[in-house]
């Protein structure tokens, strides 16, 4: 259902910055300064997250594919197809044509992509089937960690080449490293083993290095992200405490729960460190500890104590199949060469063939950009007819060394990142012919300044946060008092994306148990009382440029639930015994008081103890708390639509005994670690979607993070029910029974209450009317077809 992995914080729309352009010569020479919020630096098509990097890469690159402004597939780019869009017709053209053939009996599909004759890169080396070939081996390399899910697809010999083994041999090592596990560390090989014992050594050895390694990682996540609570932990100052690898394992032990801290002295299991006279824990300590509560790491996995998400036995069961599976007889001490199904036809063209049919696949497999064989990898290792494909396999090293710095055969070419400034200048070699702009700046700012830079001049374009407050103030600024005049000219689509408040199920749970009736209980209870105020907060803050959804789905798509639709049920509207809510004759305050009873109602439901007599909760079941946090990325003052929603909730909670502590760091880099961590507890944010509603890269439970998928699944939700009907909804191209069964999913998502949707806005996009020709500008601006789709045509007044 999305696009990337990332999380577009919402402070939102693909927005901003503000800048100090220098001041040019009026000319072809005056760059365009686009206003844009914080980058990460991971300027990758391969390993770019969040959606301001993302357009920093795309500006330097091709794609495969071409859409429309409505989102479909341009079959024929090379020579162009003309599609007719609100009365116009527009001709689109591109760098590939593309085909999408099933073959019933088969049962396989094949994609073809034939690119032009005449495509160059930016240092003028031409484009060619190989670089595809490089592009695809890399994202399909088992060591690749992007935000990529094209390895979820069922190409043909896919599995073999990630495992380097055929499936007999897999499943032979699979069942071999179960075994070595069963007859335990302490077995002592004996020559009627069923395995070696360099093999059981190497799995052992594996074992404890991955969980120490993990033990290290929860220390790490202690000290980086909740050092805050370190100094009352441990008696001691944050500068102490920054300083001391000793307190910094004691801070690690004690806030995971392996130790107790009393008057600077560490009391874990028998033994205790006396801080404050210089007697510190180590990692062996903290591995004698762990290993004292859960006898095997099988024990360590379940309890998901991992701060990383990550699953120590199957991580390490797949490392050994990987070294050992390839050494087997069977396999010729060659290991598989290739991906069977993915093959260059000729130095142009490309195929890719799966098993089966799945309606997303095509976006995925034929939707990625061209990158440069000879920037991105090694041209020496690479002989496509000797199975080399332009780096070592499970070595992305090359790659991973040009993130900073993307190259590509797309309109401009990246200068340098400076200062918050990304810098860019036009490609001559581009295919559409050479940007009429030379040059472009993505600068940082906040995004509520943006208006004012555009009126100012300090930036040209960017996008706005489509707030009444920006309104109102674009319009003051033009002389006919609307939002485009003669000062400022505004764009507003529906953004392919929504926003939502986020509950992480294995972190807010009953007893460990995620998936248990009362743990979507505690969680219903949040999700009542954050659903009763979307209302009066999104339109406070945005007014008619956003609209409140009930279903974890953009509005933008064919597959999103109606109000129109018989079974449409607002989000969050029942009580614990499926009884509605709320009446239409309430009142606000009625209202408000209703969804208190009712949250009240579902926390007693999952074993919450509540004091009639002063009409709080005063204990929580096993695996439950009174307190929980919610990360909100709102610069730290809290600017960011769902805040009110926040402000709201915990003040009611608060009558009931419940406490939500706001979290709102002026880096919003804080929650996206915690994200990837998979520690956080409650978060808001928004998805950026793609054009078919796939949801396999959010919910499927093989996506949770550190499960080694694309690791996007942050709310931990493992429900084998939704995992099957993602799966059959891929397998159709029938539109109807795919949003039937799309439908069931969103039901599904919505009952585990660990997304709560918020809302869907509106892009706005604004332009300096006196320094942009908006004449240049790509006329009827949609979801699907952003301004920046014919940059290269724009050009300044």
């Amino acid at each position: 259902m999305r696009i990337r992995k990332t999380l577009v914080s919402l402070l939102l729309a693909l927005a901003m910055l503000l800048s100090i352009a220098p001041v040019l010569a009026e000319g072809t020479d005056t760059p365009l300064v686009v206003a844009y919020s914080q980058f990460s630096e991971k300027f990758s098509p391969f390993f770019s997250e969040t959606a301001y990097d993302a357009d920093v890469q795309g500006m330097t690159q091709i794609s495969l594919m071409t859409t429309d402004r409505m989102g479909g597939i341009i079959y024929n780019a090379i020579e162009g197809e003309t599609v007719p869009y609100a009365g116009k017709d527009y001709e689109y053209k591109g760098a590939a044509n593309l085909a999408v053939n099933y073959d019933k009996e088969s049962n396989t599909t094949k994609y073809t992509a034939k690119i032009r004759e005449d495509l160059k890169f930016s240092d003028g080396e031409p484009v060619t089937a190989d670089d595809i070939i490089f592009t695809y081996y890399t994202l399909l390399d088992p060591s690749y960690t992007g935000s990529s899910s094209l390895s979820s697809y069922p190409i043909v010999g896919l599995k073999d080449y990630r495992t380097q083994t055929t499936t007999e041999v897999y499943d032979k090592y699979g069942a071999m490293a179960d075994a070595i596990f069963e007859a335990g560390e302490d077995h002592e090989w004996a020559e009627g083993d069923a395995w070696t014992k360099e093999q059981q050594e190497d799995f052992w050895a594996n074992v404890n290095k991955n969980w120490r390694d993990d033990v290290q990682g929860i220390v790490n996540v202690v000290n980086s992200q909740y050092a805050g609570y370190l100094p009352d932990t441990l008696g001691f100052t944050a500068e102490e405490i920054k300083e001391n690898e000793g307190l910094q394992m004691a801070g690690g032990m004690a806030l995971w729960g392996f130790g107790k801290v009393e008057e600077k002295v560490l009391t874990s299991g028998e033994k205790t460190f006396d801080l404050g006279n210089g007697e510190y824990p180590t990692l062996d300590d903290y591995m004698e500890a762990i290993k004292a509560a859960y006898a095997t790491v099988k024990d360590y996995d379940a309890a998901e104590e991992s701060a990383a998400g990550a699953n120590l036995f199957n991580n390490t069961k797949e490392a050994f199949i990987g070294l050992w599976g390839p050494k087997d007889e069977s396999m010729g001490g060659a290991g598989v060469p290739n991906i069977a199904g993915i093959k260059k036809l000729d130095d142009y063209t490309v195929e890719i063939t799966t098993t089966g049919y799945s309606a997303p696949a095509v976006y995925s497999l034929l939707g990625v950009s061209i990158t440069p064989l000879h920037y991105y990898g090694d041209k020496a290792m690479y002989d496509y007819e000797n199975n080399m494909f332009g780096f070592k396999f499970g070595d992305l090293t090359n790659q991973r060394a040009k993130i900073g710095h993307p190259m590509g055969a797309g309109a401009y070419k990246f200068v340098k990142y400076e200062n918050r400034v990304v810098y860019f200048e036009a490609n001559e070699h581009y295919y559409k012919g050479m940007p009429k702009t030379k040059y472009i700046q993505f600068k940082e700012t906040d995004s509520s300044e943006v208006p004012a830079g555009v009126d100012s001049g300090v930036v040209d374009a960017g996008e706005m946060s489509g707030t009444k407050a920006n309104f109102e103030t674009i319009a003051k600024y033009n002389s006919n008092g609307e939002i485009t005049g003669d000062k400022v000219t505004t764009s507003k689509v529906d953004n392919l994306g929504y926003g939502y408040i986020g509950i992480n199920a294995d972190t807010v749970n009953v007893g460990g148990e995620a998936g248990s009736e009362a743990s979507k209980n505690l969680r219903k209870a949040f999700g009542t009382v954050y659903a009763i105020y979307r209302g009066v907060a999104y339109d406070s803050y945005y007014g008619e440029a956003a609209s409140v959804i009930n279903y974890p789905i953009s509005n933008t798509s064919w597959a999103a639930p109606q109000p129109t639709d018989p079974d449409y049920k607002v989000a969050f509207s029942v009580d614990v015994d499926g009884n509605d809510i709320y009446t239409s004759e309430m009142t606000a305050e009625e209202r408000y008081e209703a969804a208190l009873v009712a949250a009240t109602g579902f926390f007693k439901a999952a074993g919450y103890t509540f004091d009639e007599a002063t009409g709080k909760f005063t204990a929580a079941p096993e695996g439950a708390k009174l307190s929980y946090e919610v990360i909100i990325p709102g610069d730290g003052k809290g600017d960011h639509p769902s805040f009110a929603v926040l402000t709201g909730t915990k003040g009611l909670l608060e009558r009931i005994g419940i406490t939500l502590n706001i979290n709102d760091p002026a880096n919003a880099n804080i929650l996206w670690d915690a994200l990837n961590s998979g520690q956080q507890e409650m978060w808001t944010a928004a998805w950026g979607a793609t054009i078919d509603p796939d949801m396999y890269q959010i919910y499927f439970s093989g996506n949770i993070v550190g499960k080694g998928g694309t690791g996007s699944n942050h709310y931990h939700i493992a429900d084998p029910k939704l995992d099957e009907l993602i799966m059959e909804a891929r397998e159709s191209d029938d539109q109807a029974f795919r949003k039937a069964i799309y439908k069931q999913a969103l039901d599904l998502i919505v009952d585990w209450a660990c997304e709560i949707p918020a809302y869907q806005r509106q892009n706005c996009t604004i332009f300096s009317t006196e320094r942009i020709n908006i004449d240049t500008v790509t006329p009827d601006i949609t979801t699907f077809w952003g301004w920046m789709n014919d940059i290269e045509l724009i050009e300044m007044n």
